[in-house]
């Protein structure tokens, strides 16, 4: 678990005033209680162990000299090398510190929402993969950008089989699908190094990325059922962040291609490497807490009232698939091309591929942090919405432009964009326990539907129009709908517990007394 003890003691002259303020339990960073004179413990907060102790020596009247010493140790796993850093830097000071979530995890939902992170790692490598690759397999077996977009089309009917997934998840639980996911999805990723033509690498990438995508949905699913109402938003950042940083070691390694023809091959092997301490983390993984809350054992108990709530749910189902749908149907094509298009249309190797995706992608992540916290405290619709609309039109944009415009086009666009991240909170938020995971499955159906559809039409349109900008141009009408269905038809569900949006569910303290705020 890379867990570590950590201990800090700071020294410093108080009057009697600071003096008696310090004696006060923290409801910060971490909520203390008293356990005995002038020594406090962990009452809640993203630790698995936590003391503080002060020792005062008075030198005269109203000065004290005085040292508080802390000793923790975080429950979140692997981060925790990071996260204990801040918490060393933020402990002393007595307030929340920015990069905190806007509701305080307990130990649970910080060690939980760790693991998650770095499965959604290995997630978004596995996902990013055929979009580094495929121009480079595509020289080797001699295809066109249509072949590519045919290609790609075809992978995502892969979603069949996260469906099944999803099914099963609802019926048997989480956590032991998403690690089975894990290793299936590793293994037939590497088995794409393999290929003896485009389209045994695509029937390989077609079994890949469905489980790819049931062990995202899943990972999403996971989180919004763990973290507390005021800090979903802010949990699936975090995962996106963890995504991207997956997406971007695929990035890294993507060079190797300059080096052989056949060299592309050695970017579907790395996961193998990630998958052993990657499955050491992830068995301490717990069973979601709502799904044990509302599996079948409480199921003929619960209220009828979750009847009432059918119809609403499948408007609901409705609206996120068409949103899914219209914003993928550009948001798909615009990533999965961006490759060829550097290579093909500006002339960039892999090296200088590598680099464009670094420098124009990374500011992004402090955008998707930022979208998260303000999605949180602020509400969902209007960041949502301003990513839909300011990411799209950059991305187009700078498929028209070249050299330093096109750099900063696209660094716009990656950073707007990012703010879309507010919209993925919604799916786990609009259905109740045991429709979550089939509900989200289907969305991401149609959504896949949709980058299909953009895939196929930016294809044959950039090999009519022998122009990738007017090609995005016509397919950027789906993300402008998208935009104003997110204004006028979304609720707004910051702050509100998911039982609360879905009232036939069981609260987990009613079902075992555990509170997750």
């Amino acid at each position: 678990m890379f867990k570590r003890d950590k201990q800090l003691t700071i020294t410093k002259t108080l009057d009697d005033k600071e003096l008696n303020a310090l004696r006060e339990p923290r409801d910060d960073l971490v909520a203390e209680r008293l356990a005995g004179e002038d020594k406090y413990e962990l009452l809640h907060g993203p630790f698995s162990k936590y003391e503080r102790k002060i020792v005062v020596e008075t030198e005269t009247k109203g000065v004290n000299l005085v040292s508080e010493t802390f000793s923790w140790r975080l429950s979140i796993p692997f981060w925790g090398i990071f996260f204990s850093f801040l918490v060393g830097r933020s402990l002393p000071k007595r307030s929340k510190p920015w990069w905190a979530p806007p509701d305080r995890l307990n130990e649970r939902s910080a060690k939980v929402l760790g693991i998650l992170a770095c499965v959604q790692v290995i997630d978004g490598y596995l996902g990013s993969v055929i979009t580094q690759t495929i121009t480079f397999a595509a020289d080797e077996f001699d295809h066109s950008s249509s072949a590519q977009g045919i290609t790609l089309a075809v992978v995502r009917v892969g979603v069949l089989l996260s469906l099944g997934v999803l099914v099963v998840a609802d019926k048997k639980g989480r956590r032991n699908i998403l690690l089975l996911t894990l290793v299936l999805s590793v293994i037939s990723t590497a088995a794409g190094s393999l290929s003896s033509g485009f389209w045994f690498l695509g029937s390989t990438q077609l079994i890949a990325r469905g489980l790819t995508t049931g062990m995202g949905i899943l990972i999403g699913v996971i989180a919004a059922e763990e973290l507390p109402k005021g800090s979903r938003a802010y949990g699936v950042s975090m995962l996106s962040l963890s995504a991207a940083l997956g997406a971007g070691i695929s990035v890294w390694v993507l060079p190797i291609a300059d080096l052989h023809e056949k060299g592309w091959r050695i970017v579907y092997l790395v996961p193998l490497l990630f998958l052993p301490p990657l499955m050491k983390i992830s068995k301490n993984l717990p069973e979601s807490i709502r799904y044990k809350a509302n599996s079948k054992v409480v199921k003929a108990e619960k209220s009828k009232e979750s009847n009432k709530n059918e119809p609403f749910i499948n408007n609901r189902l409705f609206l996120l698939a068409a949103v899914g749908f219209l914003l993928l149907i550009f948001a798909a094509p615009a990533s999965q091309f961006q490759n060829d298009f550097l290579r093909e249309h500006r002339g960039y190797s892999a090296s200088g591929i590598t680099a464009y995706w670094l420098l124009t992608s990374t500011p992004a992540g402090i955008a998707i942090f930022l979208a998260g916290r303000f999605a949180d405290t602020h509400g969902r619709k209007k960041i949502a919405t301003s990513g839909l609309l300011g990411g799209t039109l950059f991305i187009v944009l700078s498929y028209y432009f070249s050299g330093a415009l096109m750099w900063a086009s696209h660094l716009c666009g990656a950073v707007l964009g990012s703010l879309t991240v507010a919209l993925g909170v919604y799916g786990p938020e609009l259905f109740s326990t045991n429709q979550r995971a089939k509900s989200n499955g289907l969305i991401v159906a149609f959504s896949v539907l949709g980058s299909a559809t953009g895939l196929l039409l930016v294809g044959s349109m950039t090999d009519f129009f022998d122009s990738y900008g007017h090609a995005f141009t016509i397919t950027a009408v789906g993300p402008l709908i998208a935009a104003v269905l997110v204004m006028l038809k979304f609720p707004e569900t910051a702050k509100t517990e998911l039982e609360d949006l879905n009232p036939g569910d069981i609260r987990p303290e009613d079902f075992d007394g555990t509170k997750l705020d």
